[in-house]
């Protein structure tokens, strides 16, 4: 036995334990608690400014036991408090070293996430803190690993920690599906890059199937990124499995993007549900909201129609509306009102006055063959009404045919419909908490996953989102926030979540996100993965000398030459 282990043993010194040997030491645990964080005092060797927020720590506890932790304040302290009012002559390098390490030093605030026991292979919850003098160490690839598991069937690589830049972070997109789910970050932090790599990962693994709103065209084909390069779509990415269906084929055609179906709604298809969600855009007060069931039972399924034709009275006589004022059942001015106002869905071309094509049958037949279905709005993504009109007329559809199959299909669990993750953009207008209880949405994010339907909501103001809805969200990916109401709505429910906003303010402006809840074991904060070449050949897309190369071995093959393999 060597001296130093016998050092070890008679002064009871712990072993050092086993993968430190390559880890950096920090520091050692100085003091904190549980609910508040650990404070860790900096060794003398060990350089305050190549610390930062978000970093992840490893404390090496005297049971064996390592508490795997995150950074989340630095501080600067000292000894004396006096230093402050009279510092040293720092012209003077000796006594600038004498002082550094011993009477000044660096301080981190960190707060234990997980704890990682030898024997056990799965990370558990923290329910205590390491002893004092603890020593603290950078954390190490395995220990990454370990926490955020590897790639496989469930887990896709989406970013790499802070300055660990060899050691990759793994969602468990089966998790990530089972709840709804949300992107968000201000704007230009690149939301919609990550929302369509999370996309891909689910495209990729087969873990759902995806019902994507596309408001601005950036998810089926390829589009123009911020510094004019073009990044690809995910229907060229997966071209056998991503269906793009369009409002506006001039638009879609105009940019080369590949439609499968041309979206038409007919006015008799709509319903005062359809329409009440559009009330604040529309300025409609209760009164006229209460007055649309009203004339949708009187007028029948032309209720629309009718309403918007003009010189009724005069072609038909008396008509219907003419009736409805003349028992006073409707003030005139309230019918005036809703005419003026729902005079708008005359510059929509998608609806028209009958539609023979049932447009929701047609989107559940590619989702239960198990494609990907992508809508673009064209040039109507920049009218908020026409894309709140079309998300919540198919979703509402959508999501009542997938309950009465799903309760069909209680105790068959093989005639279940597919998992179905419907993403939408600008949801704080669907979420509103003047109006969340009564949408779909809001009862879809409240539903969890009971009818294997749920949310991927991509937001720039979380703070318009109900509260309710924001707590059963269960995986936010979020970029950098500055507002503090929108940070705060982002830790609703959460624990902890006042050491967690320090980390989220500080993130940079671009390609960096926090993300925490049910898809990931602990929060952490990643540089996120570049949208581009790399994840192209991940998900299996050739291009330039690869598919030459892929084309001439097929051809090869057909011609009935001696060659590996067909693809």
């Amino acid at each position: 036995m060597s001296d130093d282990r016998l050092l070890d043993i008679w002064f009871h010194r712990p072993a050092t334990p086993t993968g430190t040997a390559a880890a950096r030491r920090l520091g050692i645990v100085v003091g904190g608690s549980l609910s508040e964080g650990l404070r860790v005092k900096l060794d003398q060797n060990t350089v305050v400014e190549g610390m930062a927020v978000g970093r992840y720590v490893v404390i090496h506890g005297q049971t064996g036991r390592r508490f795997f932790s995150i950074i989340t304040d630095v501080a600067l302290d000292a000894i004396n408090p006096a230093i402050e009012k009279t510092p040293p002559d720092t012209s003077d390098r000796f006594i600038t070293q004498v002082y550094q390490g011993i009477t000044t030093f660096g301080r981190l605030k960190v707060t234990p996430m997980l704890v990682l026991d030898e024997g056990s292979q799965e990370p558990r919850p923290v329910k205590t803190v390491p002893a004092h003098f603890s020593a603290v160490y950078e954390a190490s690839e395995e220990d990454v690993s370990r926490v955020f598991g590897a790639a496989d069937e469930q887990h896709f690589y989406v970013g790499t920690p802070l300055d660990m830049d060899n050691v990759r972070v793994h969602l468990n997109l089966e998790r990530f599906v089972q709840r709804s789910s949300g992107v968000f970050g201000k704007s230009g932090t690149g939301k919609t890059f990550l929302t369509r790599t999370l996309l891909a990962g689910i495209i990729k693994q087969g873990v759902a199937v995806n019902l994507v709103f596309d408001m601005h065209n950036e998810y089926g084909w390829e589009s123009e990124g911020e510094h004019r390069y073009r990044v690809k779509g995910l229907r060229q990415l997966f071209p056998g499995q991503v269906s793009v269906m369009t409002l506006d084929p001039e638009s879609s055609q105009r940019r080369g993007s590949k439609v499968d179906f041309i979206i038409r709604i007919g006015y008799d298809q709509i319903e005062p549900e359809d329409v009440e969600l559009l009330a604040p855009l529309m300025g409609l007060t209760d009164v006229q909201v209460g007055a649309l069931y009203f004339l949708r039972r009187r007028l029948g399924r032309a209720w629309i129609e009718r309403l918007l034709a003009e010189g009724e009275a005069e072609t038909e006589g008396p008509g219907e509306l003419e009736q409805i004022l003349d028992e006073g059942k409707l003030h005139g001015g309230t019918l005036g009102a809703i005419q003026r106002k729902l005079g708008m869905f005359r510059r929509f071309d998608f609806l028209q006055p009958h539609v023979s094509v049932d447009v929701v049958g047609k989107i559940m037949e590619y989702l239960d063959r198990g494609m990907h279905v992508i809508l673009e709005f064209g040039r109507y993504g920049s009218t908020l009404e026409a894309y709140i009109l079309v998300a919540n007329y198919l979703t509402r559809r959508i999501h009542e045919r997938y309950v009465q199959r799903k309760e069909a299909a209680l105790g068959r669990k093989g005639e279940e419909p597919r998992p179905l993750v419907i993403t939408i953009e600008e949801a704080h207008k669907f979420l509103d908490p003047a109006i969340a209880r009564h949408t779909i949405f809001g009862t879809i994010a409240r539903e969890l996953r009971k009818y294997n339907v749920t949310l991927l909501i991509v937001d720039q103001r979380p703070s318009g989102i109900d509260e309710e809805v924001m707590s059963q969200i269960g995986t936010r990916v979020t970029a950098l926030l500055d507002n503090e109401a929108d940070i705060r709505a982002v830790f609703t429910g959460v624990s902890g979540a006042g050491e967690l906003r320090q980390v989220l303010a500080r993130l940079d402006t671009r390609q960096q996100a926090l993300i925490l809840g049910h898809a990931v074991p602990m929060p952490v904060v990643v540089q996120t993965r570049p949208y581009g070449p790399e994840l192209y050949a991940e998900v299996g897309h050739e291009e330039g000398e690869d598919l030459q190369s892929k084309l001439e071995r097929n051809v090869a093959l057909l011609r009935g030459e001696q060659v590996e393999g067909f693809d």
